[in-house]
């Protein structure tokens, strides 16, 4: 079960999320603050996956709350939803293109669409966790979905793959916006261009007249051939690439003309997508009917997409390959967080593992236990380690308490991983005894 923050003091909010979650008891407990000191301790203490900013309970002050979440990117993520007090602030929140926030809604949107959020929610909450506390998955994951012609739901798988990709360190902050923006940009051209029938000059004439583009989206969803449409996204997670292919039930259009006009159209109102997906991803390609889109996205590789910001203040130290970071049985007085790079773990001369950015941290068991190191650690290639003495940071700690809390979480959460991994081992050892 997940925990819910809801920041709010708006009863009818409270009423919105207390009902639907009756519904979805198994899957969400919602976690009600009133005021803006408890909602920013839940945040730092509880590390919630989904958080509701409410703008329009003017006693919270959710923009600071953001801010939070915002700072320190390592430690905070998953998704946010944030309510609007009015269609223009709504706006303005949407221009911050924070990529933490998975939609961004007026009250009235909000009551009509938070059961279909909470749905969605489930149904894919595989893609919402907390740096850390999952395995992370294979090496190569397949998935898809099929997105209704609601751009509620364009953000939210947006949302899904960009957070999922970047807390398991496939992206960084640049490969973030670039996989944001791309998706963002294709999703709503097959929304609107493909499945709603929308050309460039309707488009345009309807945004000059000064009309909203959902309502022609809505508009367009009422007549019978366009209303059953769907949107089909389909997703490959590999080891050095990850690759998307979004599909729309349309008719197609000439992308070639398209593709191979680089007229700049920056004054434009619209009808950027195509040259912006383009200089952002590798190998953008079209079917040939015009339906269908697919593109690339370069994964990092043995590299942590951002840093704990208790650990900013310290100086990365590089290490070349075939460098000792640590002795076996040496006093354990450092904690080190992995910037970069592979580590080869040896004990008593023998390879045991090898710990990569996705393992965050080296020694960290023998620093709090007080004990010596129980193996020898070496470079397998050139990278960076944020080394910290263990005074500074037990007042890292003592300053920032919450630190501590997620650092128990993450060795209780490598207990249970490793018990499971025995017991798998031992019913498989225990098959292989009874074929004898």
């Amino acid at each position: 079960m997940k925990k819910l923050l809801v920041a709010s003091s708006n009863q009818d909010v409270l009423n919105v999320v207390k009902n639907a979650c009756l519904n979805y008891s198994d899957h969400f407990e919602p976690i009600f603050c009133p005021e803006t000191d408890e909602a920013l301790s839940f945040v730092d203490y509880e590390l919630p996956e989904i958080k509701i900013l409410d703008y329009t309970s003017k006693d919270i002050n959710s923009t600071a709350i953001l801010e939070t979440i915002r700072s320190d990117p390592w430690l905070h993520n998953g998704g946010i939803i944030v309510i609007a007090g009015s269609p223009s602030e709504a706006q303005k929140i949407e221009e911050l293109k924070d990529p933490n926030i998975l939609i961004v809604q007026t009250l009235y949107t909000f009551k009509q669409n938070f059961v279909g959020l909470l749905r969605s929610l489930i149904r894919n909450q595989q893609f919402l966790f907390n740096r850390g506390m999952q395995d992370r998955m294979g090496t190569e994951e397949i998935g898809q979905f099929v997105c209704d012609n609601n751009p509620m739901d364009i953000r939210l798988y947006t949302g899904f793959l960009v957070n999922y990709l970047y807390c398991t360190n496939r992206i960084d902050d640049d490969g973030r916006f670039a996989l944001q923006s791309t998706l963002m940009e294709l999703l709503t051209n097959a929304l609107e261009h493909g499945n709603c029938g929308i050309t460039y000059d309707e488009k345009s004439e309807w945004l000059n007249k000064g009309g909203v583009i959902l309502d022609l989206i809505n508009q367009k969803l009422q007549l019978p051939e366009y209303a059953d449409r769907k949107i089909h996204i389909e997703y490959e997670i590999g080891k050095e690439k990850s690759t998307f292919k979004i599909k729309d039930d349309g008719e197609g259009f000439d992308w070639k003309a398209r593709m191979a006009d680089d007229t700049p159209m920056m004054e434009e109102a619209h009808g950027r997508g195509i040259a912006l997906s383009k200089s952002l991803v590798s190998d953008l390609r079209y079917n040939d009917k015009g339906n269908e889109v697919a593109f690339d996205i370069q994964n990092i590789r043995n590299v942590s997409s951002s840093i704990p910001g208790i650990m900013i203040p310290f100086k990365a130290v590089e290490y070349k390959k075939y460098d000792i970071i640590c002795r076996q049985n040496e006093p354990s007085n450092d904690l080190y967080f992995i910037v970069s790079g592979r580590y080869g773990v040896y004990a008593n001369r023998k390879l045991i593992s090898v710990l990569t950015p996705n393992d965050m941290f080296i020694g960290e068991m023998a620093f709090l236990l007080n004990d010596r190191r129980s193996a020898t650690i070496m470079a397998a290639e050139n990278g960076k380690l944020i080394r910290i003495p263990k005074t500074q940071f037990l007042n890292l700690i003592r300053k920032n308490p919450h630190y501590g809390l997620f650092l128990s979480k993450l060795l209780a959460q490598r207990v249970i991983r490793q018990n499971r991994r025995t017991l798998k081992l031992s019913a498989e050892i225990a098959q292989l005894k009874g074929q004898k």
